[in-house]
């Protein structure tokens, strides 16, 4: 047992911190880079599906409660987070965080978790990104052949002069007489994952400032959002009175709703929030990495907790909340504003909106494999770095093809609980390898000190297990088959193959 808990010594970790060269990562990122890194992964399917969904089926008005309880949560995380990414400014984050701190098996597998996290979620964006698209091109009189915008075997039909979902038409419309069309494959999906992975092979630092551009323009959108229907509910107070009543709509019976659904949506959009894990990811590629990490992650954390909080307040208050169980909710509630321009530019910030937020997602999940690579726990192909570009271009390609496949032929439901469960996962190893870490390294030097010691680490593990218990139980098993098949390639193929543990028996002859 003591070998499948064998830590990366920090010495380790601190030679790989410094090595320069052709076959490393380019540092090229500021602190302002890692900040829109993090908005540019949270600011997307939260405000523009998952807020609406949330208020729909868990909570009500009450959703902008369950933002406050899922900022609080990722602030407990976030300063341990900060302060491992000031200390270890190594690509993998919370994977590379527990191997030094927690042991190999239990960075094997958070490492096999984040992978399952990001591949999955960059697919799910991929999908919404595809219907939002498809839907703005058809506002704009674009049309794309129908076969070719969804799913294999989904049925859209033609309404109003409009191709949707089959199961979107209005309550009470029938589909008789509807024209019919069955998907053959999203190729509209599949393009803009194509996009996104080349723009992160070619480099760290284009991929940076093309999120940043885009986390502008869809801030600015968000921003109009936020003053054209906070005007329209200043000066109709009765529209906010009437939709914000009951603020805690009473409990169905079935966990939604009430003082209960809190926190079950809470869980729900949990999605949201995992730009600011993403961001230590990056932490090789930072210019001043003990700076400018902390500053990053906390950085984007607060500013996308305040958005997410205003956007869930106006929303609910535009609109009733029992009408947001749909795939545009903003677009649905700024309409009610009569602002005739609202949806076109709504859905042009979630098409850039979006496509950050995949962007993100890629470079996160090649990160960490990558650095699992490094550390022999993978096959060395996956730590090649491009003579040129100096990213890992064979494990981006790679998982750009699964997370371009998976929304091409496949139906996705439920996959951000998928991810949600494997967030939360994330944040619980954390926060307790900062605690151990203290203990056992009292001395070392830290940039950053998360405060509160152990305080802020329980708190962040007792609110992530908590909210890790309001998910479904079809998360968790398929969370468990994933972590059973990882455990068989850790012992198959990663124990024999461990730089730690070659490392362990070299020490052990001497």
């Amino acid at each position: 047992m003591s070998r499948l808990l064998r830590i990366k010594p920090m010495s380790m970790l601190s030679q790989e911190a410094g090595e320069q060269g052709e076959h490393t990562l380019k540092r090229s990122l500021s602190a302002l880079n890692l900040i829109t890194l993090g908005i540019g992964a949270v600011i997307g399917a939260g405000i523009f599906t998952l807020t609406g969904q949330a208020a729909a089926l868990h909570a009500g008005p009450a959703v902008a409660l369950s933002f406050v309880l899922a900022g609080v949560t990722c602030a407990f995380a976030g300063l341990c987070y900060a302060e491992f990414a000031s200390i270890i400014p190594i690509a993998g984050s919370a994977y590379t965080y527990g191997y030094a701190t927690l042991g190999e098996l239990v960075a094997w597998i958070i490492g096999w978790d984040l992978t399952l996290e990001y591949a999955f979620g960059a697919s799910t964006v991929a999908s919404g990104w595809a219907g939002y698209f498809n839907s703005l091109m058809q506002q704009l009189g674009i049309v794309i052949p129908p076969a070719l915008t969804t799913t294999t075997g989904n049925i859209l039909v033609k309404y109003n002069g409009i191709w949707m979902d089959k199961m979107s038409l209005p309550p009470g419309v029938s589909d008789a007489g509807l024209l019919h069309v069955t998907g053959l494959f999203n190729l509209v999906a599949v393009c803009i994952v194509v996009v996104v992975t080349t723009i992160l092979v070619i480099g760290i630092k284009e991929s940076a400032n093309f999120n940043s551009a885009i986390v502008i323009i869809k801030l600015g959108i968000v921003g109009i959002f936020l003053v054209v229907g906070g005007l329209y509910l200043f000066h109709n107070p009765h529209v906010a009175s009437l939709n914000w009543h009951p603020f805690i709509p009473p409990a169905d019976g079935h966990g939604n709703f009430g003082w209960g659904g809190i926190p079950v949506a809470a869980a729900s959009i949990f999605f949201a929030y995992i730009g600011f894990d993403a961001v230590s990811t990056a932490a090789q590629e930072a210019k001043n990495p003990q700076r400018d990490m902390p500053i990053g992650i906390l950085g984007s954390l607060v500013v996308c907790t305040i958005l997410y909080i205003l956007v869930s307040l106006v929303l609910t208050g535009l609109v009733s909340y029992k009408t947001l169980n749909v795939s545009a909710p903003v677009a649905l509630a700024i309409d009610a504003t009569g602002v005739g321009w609202g949806s076109i530019l709504v859905k042009v910030g979630a098409v850039f909106g979006l496509a950050t937020v995949m962007l993100v997602m890629l470079l996160g999940q090649s990160r960490v494999f990558y650095s699992m690579s490094r550390d022999g726990l993978l096959p060395k192909w996956a730590s090649a770095i491009h003579p040129k570009f100096r990213t890992p271009w064979i494990t981006t390609i790679v998982f750009g093809t699964f997370a371009a496949i998976m929304p091409a032929f496949l139906p996705i439901d439920k996959l951000s609980e998928l991810v949600n469960i494997g967030t939360l996962l994330a944040f619980t190893i954390v926060c307790a390898g900062v605690w151990v870490l203290r203990v056992r390294h009292p001395e070392m030097k830290r940039p950053f000190k998360t405060p509160l010691v152990p305080l802020v680490p329980i708190l962040g593990i007792l609110s992530a297990v908590y909210l890790m218990t309001q998910l479904m139980r079809i998360t968790w098993i398929v969370m468990i088959g994933w972590l059973l098949l990882g455990l068989v390639i850790y012992f198959g193929y990663s124990l024999k193959h461990s730089k730690v543990q070659k490392l362990a028996k070299a020490e052990e002859i001497d």
